[in-house]
């Protein structure tokens, strides 16, 4: 019985995907927790999806499909919405993370309610590294949540927890300041991080600063009216 769900956000990533199978294909027999995999077709429109629906051929991949695209926020929603196991994990599909290393994240997810890892030597070209820079600064200008990479695609939650978390577009970049408004714990590990290999960056210097900045208003907003409730007793 699998343990875990592994969500694989995928948008016009049909170069990668085969390797995307086989690098699972060997990871999986071996993964500490029982794994199954959740590709999110978020409207690929470059025969993705029909290379998804291939590989998913074999029972270790289910996936589901957008009518178009509605960006990672709401592919990432739509992979926990949909997840039944009490962990659910994330990558991207580009594979600049790689699934072996959450094996560094499953050894304290006993211990905590999420396990997010931060990327200590980035592979990626200058301009995406100072526009990485600058999106990290703008957060932690405006929230204090102690995350050193909020962007870093490797991750992993209690289901219990990060299904009540509030969702908006532009969530991706707050999932773990959104845990701690549930009082989640959250980990933070060092993981590797690999050049792009195949495909194209789906990201910009407006939608890793300029967007972001948008988002924060609306995430400081949120945090300033955020209901949070324990119960004494109840007869229910």
């Amino acid at each position: 019985m699998q343990e875990m769900t592994i969500i694989i956000p995928v948008y016009n990533e049909v170069e990668n995907l085969q390797k995307v199978k086989e690098i699972f294909d060997d990871y999986l027999p071996s993964a500490s927790y029982p794994a199954k995999i959740l590709f999110v077709d978020d409207g690929s429109n470059d025969g993705s999806l029909e290379m998804i629906k291939k590989i998913c051929q074999d029972k270790k991949y289910d996936y589901i499909s957008f009518t178009n695209n509605r960006g990672l926020s709401s592919a990432i929603k739509a992979g926990i919405d949909y997840a039944s196991t009490p962990l659910i994990g994330y990558i991207d599909a580009d594979l600049q993370t790689t699934p072996y290393d959450f094996e560094k994240l499953l050894e304290y997810i006993d211990d905590y309610d999420a396990v997010v890892g931060y990327r200590a030597k980035r592979a990626d070209t200058l301009s995406k590294k100072i526009q990485s820079k600058i999106a990290n600064f703008i957060r932690r200008s405006f929230i204090d949540d102690g995350i050193t990479d909020t962007g870093c695609p490797l991750k992993i939650f209690r289901s219990e927890i990060i299904k009540k978390i509030p969702f908006f577009d532009g969530m991706h970049r707050f999932i773990p300041a959104l845990m701690l408004l549930e009082g989640a714990t959250i980990k933070q590990v060092p993981v590797r991080h690999f050049p792009r290999v195949a495909g194209v960056s789906k990201f910009n210097i407006f939608n890793r600063s300029i967007k972001p900045l948008q988002d924060l208003f609306a995430y400081r907003w949120m945090k300033s009216r955020y209901i949070k409730y324990d119960i004494k007793d109840t007869s229910l």
